[in-house]
């Protein structure tokens, strides 16, 4: 083997990749654009993966990660990127994922995230919650968000992650970022101190259990704004996902508690665009009157046909609205849209009443559906 991890995080990011796996039995691969790559070098064998996985492990990381088999950890690269890693055991080999973080945070705009997410950073408290699949972008958003707060705010800002990704420097705000097992114990332990922490706002990397998620709602409830992501694919699914954690003496409570703590859950996705890259499709959920209302009476079920009745006041819209929009401006095929849709059926009756044409290059018209759908 003559190369080293950084040059193959270099390599990385130089083709725009998001990952980089290492394994054994198998050479590098890269994830680029949602699809993972093998490089073209030989299979790496299991003291090669080692060398790789530890080359970034301090002493006491090593000790960490022997103890327990598998190691969380951000790292950085001196000119060249951030990086979150996963170190773990498979079939008594070291292993390895490696996930590029940009240096720079991207604002909302840069991005061109909805200009809802900038109301929803300026309300003064409320319960923000941005979910999706793993790879799907969450904490880009989530950084931007807290930039946007930084840079138009004055007021603490508290972040508890596992690891800590982007780095803020302070702006507007003070800032402090807490690592999971380097500056806390847990998530749990770091949301009871922050209570007493004097934070504006607090952004918890992940609602993982039940005390996190009961303390980030009593944060949201007691006059702070709490952003927090979760690994749902819908909103309506986000909200499921929250209530079933509770045991079901306390769900009628807790939906009391979301119905005036939630400020909105933004679902969101990366798709392969047609023209190269990826693209972002948005399912966002603003919880009108209607809507708390839905909650507190046990009618989560009820809640997306809400969605849709009150998508032009509010802000808020459906993923199929997103992914129409997405067909509409030739950057996804149907078929990656019916496949990304979590109401198919909806959407293809929604593209057989309207007229766009002639479809994106490489479109291929599901069953009922006519050309030009």
């Amino acid at each position: 083997m003559n190369y080293t991890l950084p040059q193959l995080l270099k390599a990385l990011v130089d083709q725009g990749g998001s990952d980089l796996h290492i394994s054994a039995e198998t050479p590098p691969r890269m994830r680029i654009h949602g699809d993972l790559l093998p490089l073209e070098l030989p299979p790496l064998d299991s003291n090669e993966t080692k060398q790789l996985c530890y080359s970034v492990l301090t002493e006491e990381q090593r000790r960490d990660f022997e103890a327990g088999k598998e190691l969380d950890l951000a790292f950085s690269v001196k000119n060249l990127s951030r990086f979150r890693a996963n170190i773990f055991m498979q079939k008594s080999c070291v292993s390895g994922v490696f996930r590029a973080i940009p240096i720079k945070i991207h604002t909302l705009d840069e991005l061109l995230l909805p200009p809802v997410l900038k109301t929803l950073c300026n309300i003064p408290r409320g319960l923000v919650l941005v979910t999706g699949p793993t790879g799907s972008g969450k904490s880009t958003t989530l950084a931007a968000m807290i930039n946007h707060i930084n840079e138009n705010h004055r007021g603490h800002i508290l972040t508890i992650e596992d690891p800590v990704e982007f780095i803020h420097p302070h702006k507007n705000c003070s800032i402090n970022q807490r690592e999971v097992g380097h500056d806390t114990q847990s998530f749990g332990r770091a949301l009871k101190s922050a209570l007493r922490e004097d934070p504006d706002v607090i952004l918890v990397g992940e609602l993982r259990d039940l005390e996190t998620i009961s303390l980030a709602l009593t944060a949201a409830e007691t006059g702070h704004l709490v952003l927090a992501s979760l690994h749902t694919n819908s909103c309506v699914s986000t909200l499921n996902r929250i209530i079933d954690v509770f045991p079901p003496h306390q769900q009628s409570q807790v939906r009391t508690q979301i119905s005036l703590s939630l400020s909105g859950i933004l679902s969101q996705a990366l798709l392969p665009a047609l023209t190269g890259g990826r693209v972002l499709a948005m399912e966002i959920l603003i919880p009108s009157k209607a809507i708390r209302n839905l909650l507190r009476e046990d009618k989560v079920h009820q809640i997306y046909s809400a969605m849709q009745t009150g998508q032009e006041e509010s802000g808020m819209q459906t993923m199929n609205k997103s992914l129409l929009h997405l067909i509409n401006r030739r950057m996804i095929t149907i078929d990656q849209a019916l496949d990304n849709s979590n109401e198919p059926d909806e959407l293809t009756e929604i593209l057989s009443k309207r007229d766009l044409s002639t479809p994106p290059t490489g479109v291929k018209m599901k069953p009922g559906l006519k050309k030009g759908a």
